[in-house]
């Protein structure tokens, strides 16, 4: 018998107020708590299944004063308030109908059935609060200990129910998986990423991004291109690029960051890649980066970095500066200063107001940056030789 080891998420006691409010006979933890502590990761998400009616598990918590949210109870899940960090509790379900977008789904009974209608097997273990006895109903601990990443029964079947599941695959077999993969599941993804083009924008956005920000997905990306699946999300891609820019982000030991990868990804074409964000239907302060990210040329490469992050901003530099290969040890602890000169100023010199004094205040900018941001007595001095129209 596996049981799940200790962890600190086991232990919350706001979590035992819920156990008990339900009935420990009701619940069981399930899918990335119960893989992840068996992993021994940190668990971010705790998720319980239940083979309660929705409305009977709102008013168990409602009666024990624990605040409940219906966020999703026509599917059967509700959300338990908690202080220690939200929990999600979901009655068992078996699906009726699916179309590849979304299922219609039946409340059940059966911890089988529940399990039967999740992804992949790793994904489909439940451990069973007071006891911690671990439920594997489709050899999901022996993946996990082989570290693949397999789909429940039949992956074509699963993928049609979901088209979503193909690039799930891609990003779970980034985070878990190891050589070699499970074929027929890869192979189906392959046979069916057509399927993908049915799919919101969004979603396959959302996915892509959840993919780009772990430590390293550039192999997996590139086998999705070795097998046409890229291409049906992101033609434009350039596998090389982000291969590249995930090994300076490890030698500078900077954090990754999907939306970098994803500039990486692209060519540096700014129309292009406001397109792209545009089509993964990324926010406004998203589109206006990744089209910063795509400004850049052979030329602003060598720029410094911190005349670099005056210009552009500090996250917007260090994009360019990782895309370039050069260093953003520059920017380590630099605040990015205000230019020491205000209009009024030029004016109190006896400059008319007007364009005149616009013109001075920017060649003065221009020379106090290219002289790596000097002190005000400096300033009066680029000030003093513009009025004049001298050099410095």
């Amino acid at each position: 018998m596996t049981r799940l080891p200790d962890a600190a998420w086991l232990n919350r006691s706001d979590l035992a107020v819920l156990i008990a409010a339900l009935g420990a006979k009701n619940t069981r933890y399930v899918g990335g708590a119960v893989r992840d502590t068996l992993l021994g990761i940190p668990v971010k998400d705790v998720d319980i299944a239940t083979p309660l009616d929705p409305h009977e598990v709102m008013r168990r918590l409602r009666a024990h004063a624990i605040q409940v949210v219906p966020t999703g109870i026509d599917h059967g899940t509700v959300t338990a308030v908690l202080a220690q960090g939200p929990v999600e509790i979901t009655t068992l379900r078996h699906d009726v109908s699916t179309d590849g977008r979304r299922a219609t789904v039946a409340f059940a009974s059966d911890w089988q059935d529940d399990a039967a209608r999740r992804d992949f097997t790793i994904n489909a273990l439940y451990a069973d609060p007071a006891t911690r006895e671990v439920f594997d109903y489709f050899g999901g601990l022996d993946d996990l200990a082989a570290r693949t990443v397999r789909f429940i029964g039949d992956p074509r079947q699963r993928i049609r129910e979901d088209h979503l599941r193909i690039l799930r695959y891609f990003r779970f077999q980034a985070r878990f998986g190891s050589q070699p993969v499970d074929l027929e599941s890869e192979s189906s993804c392959a046979e069916l990423a057509a399927m993908l083009k049915g799919l919101s924008r969004e979603r396959v956005g959302m996915e892509m991004m959840n993919l780009l920000g772990l430590p390293d997905p550039a192999p997996t990306v590139a086998r999705m291109a070795e097998l046409g699946v890229l291409a049906v999300v992101l033609p434009e891609a350039d596998v090389a690029a982000l291969t590249a820019l995930v090994a300076e982000e490890a030698r500078q030991s900077v954090a990754p960051d999907p939306l970098r990868r994803l500039a990486a990804l692209l060519p540096a074409d700014v129309p292009l890649a406001e397109a792209v964000a545009s089509r993964f239907r990324l926010s406004g302060a998203q589109k206006k980066r990744l089209a910063l990210a795509a400004g850049r040329d052979q030329q602003t490469a060598p720029l410094a970095a911190r005349a670099l992050a005056y210009r552009l901003g500090r996250e917007a530099a260090l994009d360019r500066l990782l895309l370039a290969g050069a260093s953003t040890a520059p920017l380590d602890g630099w605040e990015i200063p205000v230019f020491p000169l205000k209009g009024g100023q030029i004016v109190a010199r006896g400059v008319k107001a007007g364009p005149e004094v616009a013109r001075i205040l920017q060649a003065v900018e221009v020379r106090w940056v290219a002289g790596g941001f000097p002190d005000a007595g400096r300033v009066a001095a680029l000030l003093d030789a513009e009025i004049e129209g001298l050099q410095p």
